[in-house]
């Protein structure tokens, strides 16, 4: 405990004799977090609208006219893939269309008996999954016809596989780069401090004592640079919803309200981690340069 606590009096005495490089070294984690933290948010969002759309397909299964169908609800249900059944009687179809056609609606009455079948509208969890819940409803026996946007479904399906292997990519790519970016800068950072370390180990300082004050150091950049690109990125992101909101309604981007908790508790403990693999990386480095004998 006494270690820990001289620990950390060279630690802010670390900080208070280079304000330029801890200045520069928080400006960094702040800048990479950053990115780390817009890829992710860009990745969420790029699932979250894609699963939106897919939400939207709906496979029309119309029945003949001596079908069941409540049996063709239940069955629909009971498909894998399916999340949302509605049944529609040739009745509700009617008055579907006489609402569509508005000011037209009368020249239904012409038609005389109605002509529209029943009906189950089935949405389903991903694009991917259309074809095959049409193939099974298609086969059941009460089922006449199956409408359906194939060729919308297929494309959906393939760009929310591109979707999920860019969003990887990114956040792999985003997290390397950080981690690189921040491990040379402690790096450098700890190195103006060379002489220092050496001279502590000629007068008997064992290794870790010697270490610990600088990846404490590490790990209060990684702490409050993190925080800080939290607060920036949370800022920057509602007013980016926000705007996109009044100018493209019709696009749904996340906004709830633990987002930015769980987005702010997830950065700030990657940074933390990071910060400290990186600063043991470093300090570890030149401890054992300056133990070769020479």
């Amino acid at each position: 405990m006494r270690s820990f606590r001289f620990a950390l009096r060279d630690t802010l005495r670390l900080i208070r004799r280079s304000p330029g490089v801890s200045g520069l070294t928080f400006l960094t984690v702040l800048v990479v977090f950053f990115f780390v933290g817009s890829s992710f948010l860009l990745a969420l969002n790029t699932r979250h609208v894609i699963s939106v759309v897919e939400g939207e397909l709906v496979i029309q299964a119309y029945i003949q006219p001596k079908g069941n169908l409540d049996a063709v609800k239940k069955k629909a249900l009971a498909l894998p893939h399916v999340k949302g059944v509605r049944a529609i009687s040739s009745e509700e179809a009617l008055e579907l269309l006489k609402a569509r056609l508005g000011n037209q609606s009368a020249a239904v009455t012409l038609l005389g008996e109605n002509p529209l079948p029943a009906s189950v509208e089935v949405r389903v969890d991903k694009a991917s999954s259309v074809s095959g819940v049409a193939r099974e409803l298609v086969s059941m026996p009460d089922v006449e016809d199956v409408v359906y946007a194939g060729k919308v479904a297929e494309k959906l399906a393939r760009l929310s596989r591109f979707a999920e292997v860019f969003s990887l990519f990114l956040l792999v790519f985003a997290g390397l780069a950080g981690a690189l970016v921040l491990y040379n800068t402690i790096r450098v950072a700890i190195y103006s401090r060379k002489q220092e370390i050496e001279v502590m180990l000629l007068v008997g300082a064992m290794p870790g004592f010697v270490a610990l004050p600088f990846v404490l150091l590490g790990v209060f950049w990684g702490f409050t640079g993190t925080l800080a690109a939290s607060l920036v990125l949370g800022i920057l992101y509602k007013s980016f919803v926000t705007s996109v909101q009044h100018t493209l309604p019709f696009i749904q981007l996340l906004d709830t309200p633990d987002l930015f908790l769980k987005l702010a508790v997830v950065l700030v403990g990657g940074g933390i981690a990071l910060s400290w693999l990186c600063s043991w990386l470093a300090v570890e480095r030149h401890i054992a340069e300056a133990m070769k004998p020479s």
